[in-house]
């Protein structure tokens, strides 16, 4: 069985749209759960997600009610896999250092902040950073977000959010 998360950071919204709503259904919509690597900034933004377990840890730019109710960094299981979650904001300039030391023996280490999608593997480890889910950049560059699959194996692919 192959478990599929949905994998997004940095939405930065103050409540959820009916274009966030409209985006995140075209998205998520096969995923059995969701990941949210931080700076959601409000909760009300993890509403759209009702029905599905959520893994979220806060970022720099959350609400005190984000950042009481979200550990700064998280680890977890999908199937067999360790996961490392955290949002990076804090850990330097080098954030993908930095996990290493705080994610020692995972499989898995999500993080965002820096609005740059990744996925990479080092080794056996898969890092990952689904970008900012809300278009960003002077020329309107898409958001994005990723989806991880974990059954025999842990892959994750990268993609554009849609223009909806």
């Amino acid at each position: 069985m192959v478990i599929r998360a949905g994998v997004l950071s940095d939405t930065h919204l103050i409540r959820p749209d009916s274009r966030f709503k409209t985006q995140v259904a075209a998205c998520f919509a096969t995923c059995d759960m969701i990941i949210h690597a931080g700076d959601l900034t409000d909760l009300s933004v993890l509403e759209v997600f009702a029905g599905r377990p959520v893994y979220a840890v806060h970022g720099n730019m959350c609400h005190a009610s984000v950042r009481d109710r979200y550990p700064h960094q998280l680890q977890f299981s999908i199937g067999s896999f360790v996961i490392g979650l955290t949002h990076g904001a804090g850990l330097g300039y080098d954030i993908e250092a930095a996990l290493w030391d705080l994610f020692p023996e995972v499989d898995c280490m999500i993080y965002g902040h820096t609005h740059r999608p990744l996925c990479r593997r080092v080794g056996r480890i898969l890092l990952l950073n689904p970008g900012s889910f809300q278009a960003t950049g002077r020329y309107g560059a898409p958001g994005s977000y990723a989806i991880l699959e974990a059954g025999d194996t842990l892959q994750a692919r990268l993609f554009d959010v849609p223009q909806l």
